[in-house]
């Protein structure tokens, strides 16, 4: 039980800096990845024998790039360090789309491969809708969070006391 308590404190302490703020709406980031898998797929048709590279590179490195990726841009979604509230590097959207990069890679594989694929999904996407903060696999190896882009200003204002 005081191991318990001792732990909430500790957590509470870590985070009084920073209230995290209301997750991004599920239904936005889900619109915003399917227009980045469009992309990937236009990035896929050019007629040229590494355009898989291409599609597997900017799913890699989309929410490194200035104002993230075009389906986050386009909804109005921002990915945060979690640590910082600062916007993503390179490295932490690779290792945040990693495993959405690996369900790509296997995709390429018939059969088994698409299972897989659908899989690792499924799975990301059930633990960003189960968990309260919209936290999923990528975002815990990364250590970011998505958020709607005006709800950024606002919850950091309201968690220095300043409730207006």
């Amino acid at each position: 039980m005081i191991r318990g308590t001792m732990f909430i404190e500790q957590s509470e302490r870590i985070e009084s800096s920073w209230t995290y703020p209301s997750k991004a709406d599920l239904l936005n980031r889900f619109i915003a990845k399917s227009l980045d898998f469009l992309v990937v797929a236009a990035l896929y048709e050019i007629p040229l024998r590494v355009s898989f590279l291409f599609g597997m590179a900017y799913l890699s490195i989309a929410d490194g790039l200035v104002g993230g990726s075009l389906g986050k841009r386009f909804i109005g979604l921002k990915v945060l360090i979690r640590e910082n509230q600062k916007s993503v590097s390179f490295r932490e959207s690779i290792l945040r789309n990693l495993p959405l990069t690996l369900a790509y890679l296997l995709y390429h594989i018939p059969f088994v491969g698409w299972i897989i694929a659908i899989g690792i999904i499924g799975f990301e996407s059930f633990l960003m809708i189960g968990n309260p903060k919209g936290i999923r696999l990528g975002d815990e190896l990364a250590k970011t969070c998505v958020l709607d882009q005006q709800s950024k200003g606002e919850n950091i204002h309201h968690s220095a006391g300043n409730t207006t």
